[in-house]
């Protein structure tokens, strides 16, 4: 599932190739891709049909485009799931085997005039949401100044490379859980934009056991997990997320390649690179986590008595 670099490498693109573009028209070719569109296809078709993008915004793993020209506040979200791609392209281009809904836009010299979203597990969609205002009164999220988040996504914390969010935030949301830490990070409540991936990679980083107790947790532990979690996510954005197979692409259908600096994991059986540098002998370790696996140095990342 595409985690918060991937979704910003879209929110990049998008804003490039379709921010103050005017939606001339909308084909929605498989309606269970607006299922959360409660009024339906064509309801969606006919109230997108006309508006200009104003924005492109995003909180964690949430992405959302503003629109100017609709008669109550309201946002295109569009949510990636799984699989979900969104792609410009020129009209003349075929069609993805898997696309699900089509965005024709004003024309631009220079510019693909059409925004296509392509879903092969159809566990992602695109709805309209309502706006309410955040919680602290502070910008939304990446992308626009405006306090004011899609209803949708108002449960969502704010995500690890949000600068109006602390390490202290994150320490004060920890302890105010009683799970294990890396339960704790995957949960969007208390930090958002962090999956799998990035959160095996984060804890070893910081050298913690994502079985830690959240009860356990000391402020400078903390703080070093915060500093990894933006290290982590800040390399893997600049390298253009991390791809494991075809289904997460930019929007111009190109792959990251992060996954060439994973330390932990996918590594299972494989030297820690820490622990290499430091003439220890340790191997990265794959233990089953939530339906999928944890990725650990069970030399420098100890893990509590009672989980070994």
């Amino acid at each position: 599932m595409p985690e918060l670099p991937e979704v910003e490498v879209v929110r990049r693109g998008l804003e490039k190739w379709v921010r103050t573009r005017r939606i001339e028209a909308v084909q929605v070719l498989d309606p269970r891709s607006v299922r959360r569109h409660l009024d339906g296809p064509l309801d969606f078709e006919q109230t997108l049909t006309g508006c200009t993008i104003s924005s492109v915004v995003r909180r964690g793993k949430f992405l959302w485009l503003g629109l100017d020209g609709l008669d109550v506040p309201a946002v295109l979200v569009a949510h990636l799931g799984m699989s979900g791609q969104l792609l410009v392209e020129q009209p003349e281009a075929a069609d993805e085997k898997h696309l699900k809904v089509r965005l024709s836009l004003g024309e631009q010299l220079d510019y693909p005039d059409e925004l296509r979203f392509v879903d092969q597990r159809i566990f992602g969609g695109m709805f309209l949401s309502p706006l309410v205002a955040t919680s602290d009164g502070l910008p939304a999220g990446q992308g626009s100044p405006e306090p004011a988040i899609p209803q949708a996504a108002a449960h969502i914390a704010r995500d690890v490379l949000d600068p109006n969010r602390s390490a202290e935030d994150l320490y004060l949301a920890l302890r105010r859980r009683t799970t294990d830490l890396k339960r704790a990070i995957l949960d969007q409540t208390v930090i958002s934009g962090v999956g799998n991936i990035y959160a095996d990679e984060a804890l070893w980083q910081a050298k913690l056991s994502g079985s830690r107790k959240t009860a356990t947790i000391r402020r400078p532990e903390v703080q070093r997990l915060n500093d990894a979690l933006i290290d982590v996510m800040t390399r893997a954005l600049a390298a253009g997320g991390t791809s494991f197979d075809s289904l997460y692409v930019n929007v111009n259908g190109a792959s990251g390649y992060f996954s060439r600096s994973l330390n932990a994991y996918g590594r299972e059986g494989k030297a820690c690179p820490r622990c290499a540098t430091n003439g220890l002998d340790s191997v990265i370790r794959r233990d089953p986590f939530m339906g999928r696996s944890s990725y650990t140095c069970p030399v420098c990342q100890p893990r509590p008595r009672a989980a070994r």
